[in-house]
């Protein structure tokens, strides 16, 4: 058995850290603000402490671009580094002074910094043909020292004159990266990564950044209109946003946050990403799918957290409990507040459920401990009052009118009320109740609901004739004898390529629709899931649409059909009247419609024969 140490050999790891670091050239700027940041607040946590006497002065950070002479310069008033720093923390790899730090000074003035692996500084690299550090401590008498490197593993260290404490750290930008010698980018990039962070960044002799965001101060602090200016600053093109849920968490985690309900319409294409996660308010990611539940991805706004773990490129978030317990407090806070804003105010909230049933029925069909609380708060609107109902008080207004022979809860809805305006319009005749589900997410809803509450079905209000809606009424009390109820069916028989046609005729009341069109629930959702490209698609998305015609035998219409010696003309009738009935379906398009036209007008005219 042998054993031994990994050999490392700089010449052969310092390309790799160079190249393949960091997924995006640009995080170089972020990484040496971020660091500068670090030095700054650092100084602050010594003079806090008693272990830096001197003036502070004006703490902030400098960046400077000469397109003449090729160099971009970061230059802060913070810590600065000795020669015995410079040797420990720059000339050894993945060697970092926050760890100590961060130990030494927990709980202390501003003792929290942004790096932690040493690696940071070395993506100036990904964009330099050769780097310079000069530097000069805070700590009394300590020499200035200029440092420099090429990108090969050797370097060269020097005592120099610099008259400030600081670091200024120069970049002779590579011709492969001539872009970060322009001003433009470089303020992309600032505004990208370090708008919000805690020490002032100027350019071109303008400060660039907020250093006291919102989020950052307690809610207390912060009035409705802060809130609002907060979200133009970070969506200026958008609408002032429903409400807010500000995030303050110091224990089990830290978590500090501002998430935002946008206004959503139906017609509004739904945008992820929209939630920016940053830590110690420097820019990470907008990728936060393992932080927020995917539901709440159609959220915007911010949330900072040290505690969230990220590799050394802060570009992907690694698995870990905190996260895990980050989603569910994220998760629990939106549902509290909802359900806050609908118990003091349901009108208002009703208002905005356009916007938010969305957010709650996407919730509702992802997360279970979320669908648990948000049955107190999901409404349902009525299609033709206008109410609105809680599962619990829907059940209550249609009490002993909507529940089948198995005793479940029968919801009726529409998902176009002014299409499906007759359907609605006969089942509220019976008494019953019929509610709106015309959103983006109702079908996944609809399917995911039956399974989740116990004794309760929908059935779209187009899906069968009113009487049939709850329960199936075999009982059919026709004036027709049977000679005359087959010669109608007959009559009615519609032979459509892409449509199966199914022919019932029934004694309904004389008032009732003559002809009544229905799709059947069970296929009717089918092919809309298939159109949604669900796991059966292939299978539904062949098969041909799916109608009944429901032919009212007691209509006096049909006597007068019935009586018609001319049997085309009597055929041209009925099928006018099924193509009445489909057209109330949408499915009467094309060469279907234009027959149908074509054969009304020859009926108006007093035309016969048969189209």
């Amino acid at each position: 058995m042998q054993k031994g140490q990994i050999r490392v050999h700089t010449e052969n790891i310092f390309p790799i850290i160079k190249k393949f670091l960091y997924s995006e050239h640009d995080i170089f700027l972020r990484e040496l603000i971020s660091n500068a940041i670090d030095a700054t607040r650092k100084l602050r946590t010594y003079a806090s402490a008693g272990e830096s006497t001197g003036d502070l002065g004006d703490l902030r950070v400098d960046v400077s671009l000469d397109a003449k002479a090729g160099t971009l310069t970061i230059s802060d008033r913070g810590v600065g580094m000795t020669t015995e720093e410079v040797d420990k923390y720059i000339n050894q790899v993945a060697f970092s002074s926050a760890e100590e730090f961060l130990e030494k000074y927990k709980g202390q003035g501003e003792a929290s910094v942004i790096g932690h692996f040493g690696l940071g500084f070395y993506s100036a690299f990904m964009v330099s043909d050769r780097v310079e550090i000069l530097t000069r401590s805070y700590r009394e008498g300590a020499p200035a020292v200029r440092w420099e490197c090429d990108g090969s593993p050797e370097y060269t260290l020097e005592e120099v004159e610099k008259p400030t404490r600081g670091t200024d750290i120069v970049l002779h930008v590579n011709e492969d990266s001539k872009e970060f010698l322009e001003s433009h980018r470089i303020r992309q990039i600032l505004e990208k990564f370090c708008r919000f962070l805690p020490v002032p960044i100027y350019f071109e002799e303008k400060q660039v950044n907020n250093i006291s965001p919102a989020w950052t101060r307690k809610p207390s602090e912060l009035t409705d209109e802060d809130y609002r200016n907060f979200y133009k600053e970070l969506y200026p093109f958008n609408e002032t946003p429903l409400f807010w849920i500000h995030l303050n968490v110091d224990y089990p985690f830290n978590l500090t946050g501002i998430l935002f309900f946008p206004k959503i319409k139906q017609s509004y294409e739904i945008q992820k990403d929209k939630i920016q996660l940053y830590s110690n308010q420097v820019f990470v990611t907008d990728e936060v799918k393992d932080i927020v539940p995917e539901f709440l991805m159609l959220l915007q706004g911010v949330i900072d957290s040290p505690d969230i773990p990220l590799n050394v490129s802060r570009s992907y978030l690694q698995g870990d409990p905190n996260v895990r317990k980050i989603n569910s407090h994220i998760t629990k806070k939106v549902a509290d507040k909802l359900d806050e804003i609908f118990r003091s105010d349901r009108e208002s909230f009703q208002q905005k459920w356009e916007s938010l049933g969305l957010f709650v029925k996407y919730g509702m069909m992802t997360d279970d401990k979320f669908r648990e609380k948000a049955e107190r708060f999901h409404i349902m609107q009525d299609a033709s009052e206008g109410g609105w109902y809680t599962l619990e008080e829907y059940r209550e207004a249609v009490k002993d009118r909507q529940t089948d022979k198995d005793g479940k809860l029968v919801i009726l809805y529409s998902t176009d009320p002014v299409q499906q305006d007759a359907y609605v319009k006969a089942a509220v005749r019976k008494d019953y109740k019929v509610v709106r589900m015309d959103t983006l997410v109702d079908a996944g809803f609809i399917n995911q609901m039956e399974s989740q509450w116990e004794k309760v079905r929908f059935n779209r209000v187009d899906s069968d004739i009113a009487d049939n809606l709850v329960d199936v009424q075999e009982k059919s009390d026709s004036v027709l004898t049977q000679e005359e109820t087959d010669r109608l069916k007959e009559l009615f028989e519609v032979k459509t390529e892409g449509l199966q046609v199914n022919v019932e005729v029934k004694g309904l009341s004389p008032d009732a629709s003559p002809v009544q069109a229905t799709r059947p629930e069970f296929m009717r959702r089918m092919k809309d899931m298939a159109s949604m490209g669900g796991p059966m698609g292939g299978f539904y998305a062949g098969m041909p649409d799916e109608v009944s015609l429901t032919v009212n035998g007691n209509h006096p219409l049909f006597r007068s059909i019935l009586q018609d010696a001319d049997v085309e003309r009597a055929r041209k009738r009925t099928r006018t009247l099924a193509d009445l009935a489909l057209l109330s379906q949408g499915l009467l398009k094309g060469e279907l419609l234009t027959a149908f036209i074509d054969r009304s007008v020859d009926l108006m005219s007093g035309k016969g024969g048969e189209s």
